[in-house]
């Protein structure tokens, strides 16, 4: 099948309220016209130049998600233009991106990265650690900031009940967290991004509205 078919079919199989991001890293810029001309406009990147450079080349009405491993002195290469940041993993990052996002006259929308995988090498906030930086009222002190929900990634298993319970935990903790804290977020906490490739259809049973699809749709690079 051709991108644009598989674009098609994806959003045939994915329920109403559920977004699909395209995760284009690695691959040049005319695949991802490619994915453009059969109506994709939210795509994904993992690394800051990158993303900057396809930026620069490809239609502005792309919105451009960032996914990678947040390093902090970056930030500023996407900062500008960037619609969502999906992997702040800790409050150093934050902290960053409120700067940049100030500097540019911005609010950047972000997703808070919790770590449920088994993993060790995965990343992200642990549970507790994200009800404890709340608690703290710290994210208050952030208003070019604007929190919009979680990111996670499950672990790269065969096991699909661990990989079903991996994300039944973050949308648990997602629900939590925007039941309580639902005045500060002003009704913007809305947004779960959890699903990959090869296991979309156990996150969005889960409850993702969000999912992050690469390897099926460019292939492997």
């Amino acid at each position: 099948m051709s991108i644009a078919e598989k674009i098609r079919e994806l959003r045939a199989r994915l329920p109403e309220g559920v977004t699909l991001v395209a995760v284009s890293k690695f691959h040049p810029p005319q695949v991802i016209r490619e994915a453009y001309d059969a109506g994709q406009r939210i795509f994904a990147e993992s690394r800051a130049q990158e993303l900057r450079e396809k930026y620069e080349l490809l239609p502005k009405d792309i919105e451009w998600h960032f996914i990678g491993t947040m390093q902090t002195n970056k930030v500023k290469y996407y900062a500008p233009f960037v619609t969502l940041i999906q992997s702040v993993d800790s409050e150093k990052a934050l902290q960053v991106i409120q700067k940049e996002a100030a500097r540019n006259a911005r609010t950047i929308d972000v997703l808070l990265e919790v770590h449920i995988a088994c993993e060790a090498s995965k990343q992200g906030f642990s549970p507790d650690e994200l009800r404890a930086y709340f608690a703290s009222g710290a994210f208050r002190e952030l208003p070019n900031v604007r929190f919009r929900g979680l990111m996670g990634m499950a672990s790269l298993t065969g096991d699909t009940q661990q990989i079903a319970a991996e994300f039944a935990r973050l949308h648990d903790l997602f629900e939590e967290l925007k039941t309580r804290y639902a005045v500060d977020f002003g009704g913007v906490f809305d947004t779960l991004s959890m699903g990959m490739t090869d296991d979309w259809p156990q996150a969005v049973e889960a409850g993702s509205t969000m999912v992050r699809i690469g390897s099926y749709l460019f292939g492997q690079r």
